[in-house]
């Protein structure tokens, strides 16, 4: 089920958008044509995209109910009526999910010769392992707490497996409160491999839950456990420091992220078998009502489940793992300077390898050549070989300079930490413009040649992340333009620097220059449609939600513009109005790769302008990031865009899901054709080929 705007509503809610785009995701994990363990991956994000969920966009609708009563969103629902629904829908969702784990999933994996053991289930000698691992592995490191005036309700921590005892009887101090809490060891896995001569077969699970569910009167001796119940609470997680107050963001920012795992409840998660008094319990703790508590059959934290493919050694249950492709004018060069002087490279990644972008950042590490490095670090990871090479390059003198997004959500410190190691290196760091997230990716790089200075630069619509340059799909060029290398160095001269915003040559920039200029090129395109030329506009990004944008693209349909929209995640925009949108399009690709790259196309009467960028159409990327969209120059580039990130998923029919007007969306099904699918179509065309054309080497 999902919330039906009105005939006059122009907006969809985003919150609502995002629980559709998870049922399109836990969609997958239900599709028969995908490996079984990949189904189970994907089962599990719609869990981890639901934390998020729960954390950001229910904890910003509760903050605003409480803070803002009668406060009206975009759309026109107030917060509370925005709750209401959202809580509705999330219930149908996270019911789905879980009879998908239990009716189908597990069943298959069982089928498939892959257990996860039920209590009730246990053998003698499986119940004797159990035991030993209990009093071996978990009961050392439980701390049981007994609730009474000495002992108040926990602390507990956010998204930490804990379970809710009752007790009855009295301790060796003659106290009988009747309920004790216990968390779970984050350090155990949830789930134990059980030996193949115990467990009969090769991969043979207990859940942690049940250890615990089976021992759990050891921990309470002389007393009566009555029952045992697991829960799990979400908490607001978006961390905020005060703009007038903060004199060090990183300081500051240290001191926030200690307190985020205790923010305020969002969410409940309880095992479905946990008595109602119980459950009041714990809501009156967390200071929840009904409609945040989430009763679940099965294990109440399904994320961690997601590493139980990476210990299951079956490649024939997994996407078949491939190499991704080279391209072919970096092969047989060693110098990737020359290659890049002698024309712009464009990267499509995972199907073409992220190896060149650490090659250029390691080859500038130790050329003698390279005088400057700059570059914009978002998203990176804990492990990081591009930040070993900016380490290596400011400790061999050259001039490095690294703009660090304090403020990327969920990796903060690991940003702290690089950002510490960086400065004791000798890096020049900046946390970027207090107050607008820098989400930029640039690489800057400027090199002395017969003389001169020349400047080097990548950029890119994803982060500079090796491990997810394999999973998600992204677009990178590198280039020696002068237009597009000096608006670079432009851009960071504004990051380190103060002054005024200059115009750019050729960059479109958030939070100046970006909004208008998208704006301008519909506008064009809407003049275009008027004197009765081709107007077409195409679109791919990860959601759509800026009011203005979508009131632009509104009056394009109804000027005659052609529009298709490649929106990933959630889109406030609604196609096939009569009137209003009947010339837009909006399309949904979900598959093996997380659609990631932003393109932005404009037919422009035949002159086919294409920009790639980090930003979506969203307010926070327009008004409070900064961020760039470049132009892709090169005929033969832009032909490989058009074709790689925009036709070729306008024509898929296997992974795309089409948007209705009223923000439900129906999957895209061959009719009498042939099935094409746009990440298989590019596998072949990337990858394949590279494969294909080395052995012919």
């Amino acid at each position: 089920m999902i919330f039906r705007p009105a005939e006059n509503q122009l907006l969809l809610n985003r919150e609502l958008g995002l629980l559709e785009f998870n049922r399109r995701v836990l969609a997958q994990a239900e599709d028969e044509r995908n490996p079984l363990l990949e189904r189970l991956k994907f089962l599990c994000i719609v869990s981890s995209n639901l934390d998020e969920f729960f954390e950001v966009r229910v904890a910003y609708l509760k903050e605003s109910i409480a803070h803002n009563p009668g406060m009206v969103l975009p759309e026109g629902l107030t917060a509370e009526e925005a709750m209401r629904m959202v809580s509705v829908e999330a219930h149908d969702l996270v019911e789905r999910q879980y009879l998908l784990l239990r009716e189908v999933m597990f069943p298959a994996l069982q089928a498939a010769r892959i257990h996860f053991f039920r209590r009730s289930t246990w053998d003698v000698a499986q119940r004797e392992w159990v035991r030993d691992y209990f009093f071996r592995e978990l009961k050392p490191i439980l701390t049981p707490i007994g609730l009474d005036p000495a002992h108040p309700f926990p602390r507990v921590l956010n998204k930490s497996l804990n379970f809710i005892v009752e007790l009855e009887g009295k301790d060796a101090f003659g106290r009988s409160s009747g309920i004790a809490i216990v968390q779970a060891p984050r350090v155990l896995p949830r789930f134990v491999k059980l030996p193949i001569e115990v467990s009969g077969v090769e991969n043979g699970f207990v859940f942690l839950s049940s250890i615990l569910h089976a021992h759990v009167d050891e921990l309470f001796a002389g007393m009566t456990v009555l029952g045992c119940y697991q829960f799990r609470v979400t908490r607001d997680s978006d961390v905020s420091v005060d703009d007038e107050e903060v004199k060090d963001l990183r300081a500051a920012l240290e001191g926030e992220l200690s307190q985020r795992p205790f923010g305020d409840a969002v969410r409940l998660e309880v095992a479905d078998n946990c008595p109602v008094h119980l459950q009041e319990f714990l809501q009156t703790q967390f200071g929840l009502s009904d409609m945040d508590v989430y009763r679940v059959n099965g294990p109440v934290n399904l994320v961690r489940l997601m590493q139980a493919p990476d210990q299951i050694d079956r490649p024939d249950l997994k996407f078949e793992p491939f190499l991704p492709g080279f391209p072919s004018e970096l092969k047989d060069k060693s110098n990737i300077f020359t290659a890049i002087r002698k024309s712009d490279i464009l990267l499509h990644h995972p199907y073409q390898c992220f190896t060149p972008v650490i090659d250029l950042l390691q080859q500038a590490a130790v050329d003698p050549d390279v005088v400057a490095i700059k570059m914009t670090v978002y998203r990176t990871g804990a492990e990081s070989v591009l930040m070993e090479a900016l380490l290596a390059a400011a400790r061999n003198g050259k001039q490095v300079t690294v703009v660090v997004e304090l403020m990327a959500r969920f990796d903060e410190e690991a940003n702290i930490g690089w950002a510490s190691k960086l400065e004791r290196a000798g890096a020049h760091v900046v946390y970027g413009v207090y107050g607008y997230k820098t989400h930029a990716k640039m690489l800057l790089i400027v090199r002395r040649e017969n003389g001169i200075l020349r400047r080097y630069a990548h950029l890119g619509t994803g982060n500079y992340h090796p491990r997810t340059a394999r999973l998600y799909t992204d677009f990178g060029l590198m280039t020696t333009d002068e237009d597009i290398t000096d608006d670079v160095s432009d851009v960071f001269m504004q990051l380190t620097g103060l002054g005024q915003a200059g115009q750019h040559r050729v960059l479109l920039q958030s939070p100046f220059t970006m909004l208008s200029s998208l704006l301008r090129m519909v506008d064009r395109e809407i003049a275009h449609a008027r004197a009765g030329r081709k107007a077409v506009i195409i679109a791919k990004m990860n959601a759509l939600l800026e009011e203005s944008v979508v009131s632009k693209l509104y009056e394009a349909s109804q000027a005659g513009v052609t529009i298709h929209l490649i929106v990933r995640g959630v889109c406030a925009l609604r196609p096939g109005i009569p009137g209003i949108s009947d010339n837009i399009q909006v399309r949904s690709i979900i598959g093996r790769f997380l659609e990631h790259h932003r393109v932005f196309y404009f037919y422009n009467d035949g002159a086919e302008d294409v920009y790639l960028s980090s930003a979506d159409w969203m307010e926070r990327n327009l008004h409070r990031r900064i961020e760039i969209a470049f132009p892709v120059k090169s005929p033969k580039l832009k032909r490989r865009v058009l074709r790689e990130g925009l036709q070729s998923y306008l024509i898929d029919n296997v992974q795309a899901w089409e948007m209705l007007s009223d923000g439900r969306y129906r999957r895209k099904r061959p009719r009498g054709g042939k099935e094409r699918c746009a990440q298989d179509l590019l596998f072949a065309d990337l990858v394949t080929k590279s494969r294909r054309q080395d052995k012919e080497k």
